[in-house]
């Protein structure tokens, strides 16, 4: 088995590959852009994050990792690092609306409920091990593209702000030259607004009040969410003793930059639950809305966006962060590809192409989340008949695969059932011993996995030879599960796309079609190197 090392073609400064500061620019280092400058780094990609904030905040708005995250996680080698803070949890749910999971369906058939701080922690350690460099206490404040990069523009706002190794500040007003600036900078990116790019959707039509806090009386029957005649509310654990405490009021719009108290959290609960629960010593508390708008485009030539940055919505599920980390692990081996000069920049359209649909699914759902919480007699029969028909397998599998992210699939030119769907982690066996398909992963490269032994395979790779890993093994288990589709065979052979999303497949027990093997490599690696 031909692999090499995750950390082969690592460069361990940030400088660009053509006399540039930087190959990329990332804005924001939150969970998507800490995941994108290490998918970055990974592929040997110099990498400057520069980040508004003097530290990591102590607002943990997200909380949870869904299956399908969890299995990027995995593909990396670092998803013990987030079950070890973590805590599993038995069930998951559709605007409170129970969904049941299935253990065959991924290694991860469960959502993790890991607060957002600790999220970012994990990440930003992986990045410094990496040799991430990330610049704090800078904003952006200007670009300007031309034919071969972009100039960023930053202002810092703190000289004195910083925090660990790979981390630094500066007291003076900087511009950095890269080849790509990628704006993962949340909800109001100052990236999209500089170039441009439209963010069209809906208002806010309700406020919802959030904080973390001790809750000694919660009623040993509470559910994910109840639903009153002043709104909803719901209690989630995370710790012993502690719980994110939710509030929604419908017939209340504030304005996201107001600033909210302990007090106005726990009269919020009171309206709508008629208790506070004995709620007591809140770490923090913040709140947000049901707004919901996507960037038009979430490339604008050496611009692109990621993560709240290209969309916002209803925080229904839990979709929002895990969108954006697998938005990073869809761009970065693109992004690095076209940067090393192995794949022509059209590469970077199928970034837009492949997930503005996902985000515009999430808008969707959650809108729908949204409208069944609502009070009013006519929700209360919308639920009822909502309920009935979530006994039914297909209705719960179909719900759970789209939270978890566990159905995408990507256009494929091929008709095998697993192309463009992400590939199972199925068990191995190869000349170096047990292995599992997501364990191939861990470098961030293609990976050409031949289950055969036909000598096609490999030989149709040939031009291709030091971008993909080729690996020669056999599957243990002869049929694979597949979510959305159930049980199929094992595949004779599979490209594997560094995201792991598989980009073509042969049918087991047939000749393999190394034409169509030929297309994908060029199509997804860039062309054949000249012999």
């Amino acid at each position: 088995m031909q692999r090499r090392d995750r950390r082969s073609g690592q460069r361990g400064n940030d400088v660009g590959h053509t006399g540039t500061d930087t190959d990329v620019v990332i804005a924001g280092a939150g969970p998507t852009g800490l995941m994108l400058a290490c998918e970055l780094r990974l592929a040997g990609v110099g990498v400057t994050v520069v980040e508004r904030l003097a530290e990591r905040s102590g607002e943990s708005r997200a909380g949870g990792i869904h299956s399908r995250t969890l299995e990027v996680l995995d593909q990396r080698g670092i998803v013990d690092r987030f079950l070890a803070e973590g805590q599993p949890q038995p069930v998951g749910h559709f605007s409170g609306l129970y969904l049941d999971f299935d253990e065959s369906e991924s290694r991860h058939p469960y959502p993790l409920m890991i607060l957002q701080s600790a999220i970012e922690r994990l990440l930003e350690e992986w990045a410094a091990e990496l040799g991430v460099h990330v610049r704090r206490s800078a904003a952006v404040s200007g670009i300007r593209q031309d034919e071969t990069g972009v100039t960023v523009e930053l202002s810092t706002t703190d000289a004195d702000a910083g925090t660990d190794a790979g981390t630094d500040t500066d007291a003076e007003p900087v511009t950095l030259r890269a080849r790509y600036l990628v704006g993962c900078d949340g909800g109001r990116s100052t990236v999209r607004k500089l170039a441009g790019i439209d963010f069209p959707g809906t208002e806010a039509t309700m406020t919802a009040l959030i904080g973390d806090v001790e809750l000694p009386d919660l009623p040993e029957d509470y559910v994910w969410v109840r639903r009153t005649a002043g709104g909803d509310y719901s209690a989630i654990a995370f710790e012993p003793g502690w719980f994110r405490v939710i509030t929604s009021e419908f017939d209340r719009v504030a304005d996201r930059d107001e600033p909210v108290t302990f007090d106005q959290l726990r009269e919020s609960l009171v309206r709508v639950a008629g208790t506070d629960f004995g709620m007591h010593s809140p770490r923090w508390v913040s709140r947000f809305n049901d707004a919901a708008r996507q960037a038009a485009q979430y490339r604008k030539g050496r611009v692109l966006l990621a993560g709240d940055a290209a969309h916002i919505h209803f925080p229904a599920g839990g979709q929002g962060l895990n969108m954006g980390v697998q938005d990073a692990v869809n761009l970065g081996w693109k992004l690095a590809s076209v940067v090393r000069g192995q794949a022509p920049e059209s590469l970077l359209d199928s970034y837009h192409t492949e997930r503005h649909p996902v985000g515009e699914r999430v808008l969707h759902n959650t809108r729908a989340q949204s409208a069944l919480v609502r009070p009013g007699p006519q929700t209360d029969a919308l639920r009822e008949v909502f309920s009935s028909l979530m006994v039914y397998d297909d209705v719960n599998h179909h719900l759970r695969h789209m939270l978890t992210a566990l159905d995408i699939r990507y256009a494929a030119d091929g008709d095998h059932p697993l192309e463009g769907r992400r590939v199972p982690d199925a068990d191995l066996k190869s000349s170096d011993g047990a292995t599992r398909v997501h364990e191939l992963l861990h470098a961030a490269r293609p990976v050409l996995l031949d289950l055969s032994g036909s000598a096609a395979v490999a030989a149709a790779a040939g031009g291709w030879a030091g971008r993909v890993d080729l690996v020669e093994a056999r599957s243990e288990d002869e049929y694979w599960t597949v979510p959305a589709i159930g049980d199929i065979p094992a595949p004779a052979a599979l490209l594997i796309r560094p995201d792991g999303h598989v980009a073509w497949a042969a049918e087991y027990g047939s000749t393999p079609d190394t034409s169509a093997l030929r297309t994908a490599l060029a199509t997804w690696c860039g062309p054949a190197a000249q012999r």
